[in-house]
């Protein structure tokens, strides 16, 4: 009789419904190693569209996302200790730019993809052994959160509102382990699709929400913020992902 394998090195049980935990948690551990490897401790979200393209209606984004993630590089790489680095979802449209504009400054940079029927395929601008592919989407967005220090929020359609409003979501109801900057690019595209002060004014959002977020218009101007609200972290590895608990 031949030897069964593994359990967890059989795949007929790995897909199974039952094996589901056991592929949850890799998606959580298999990056927390790569990134404990390579040394990756924060990173500078860039979130958009994957449909933008240079020749396109909105395409001045996809230009200024690539000049801010290479500013942003830039910057990084003048810094002493902790380093920040570029992190996208790893596709094409505003996420491409963002990688590439890392890329142009000698950088590394991450790619949290997700496995889609379109659309979605990792970009060639991606540093190698930093690419991820992801099935879950709770589990990305954990890692688009997790070694976040600011995230920028470039136009976008529903996932980037589904990332953006939860990273809201978990600073206003103080989830968070730490203040996370976030920057809405391009004002007159979010105040056109996102009324904020009509949710204050209805009541569903305080006003005190509006300090939540800021907006930016121009590169340099983007990069001048991140400057002066970023924070860094004493920790030299990524740690094991933590938010705050009622009492701390």
């Amino acid at each position: 009789m031949r030897t069964p394998p593994l359990a967890y090195h059989d795949p007929d049980f790995m897909d199974s419904d039952q094996g589901r935990p056991i592929r949850i948690v890799s998606e959580y551990l298999a990056p927390l190693r790569a990134f404990s490897a390579a040394g990756v401790t924060a990173t500078v979200v860039f979130f958009g569209s994957a449909r933008l393209r240079a020749d396109g209606p909105l395409g001045r984004y996809v230009a200024e996302a690539t000049e801010l993630a290479r500013l942003v590089t830039e910057w990084s790489r003048t810094l002493h200790g902790e380093q920040l680095v570029v992190c996208s979802g790893g596709g094409p449209g505003i996420m491409e730019a963002a990688n590439h504009g890392a890329a142009l400054a000698g950088g590394r940079s991450v790619g949290l993809n997700i496995g889609l029927p379109q659309e979605q395929r990792p970009n060639s601008w991606i540093t190698p052994g930093l690419s991820f592919e992801f099935h879950y989407f709770f589990m990305r967005k954990l890692w688009f959160a997790h070694l976040a220090r600011a995230l920028v929020a470039f136009p976008g359609g529903f996932g980037t509102f589904d990332e953006l409003f939860e990273i809201l979501t978990l600073a206003q109801t103080r989830k968070l382990d730490c203040e996370l900057p976030v920057f809405l690019y391009g004002s007159a595209y979010w105040k056109e699709v996102v009324n904020f002060d009509a949710l204050v004014r209805h009541g569903t959002i305080a006003a005190e929400d509006l300090k939540l977020f800021e907006f930016v218009d121009e590169p340099q101007a983007a990069l001048a913020r991140l400057k002066a609200r970023v924070r860094f972290a004493l920790a030299a590895q990524p740690a094991f992902a933590r938010s705050r608990c009622p009492g701390r």
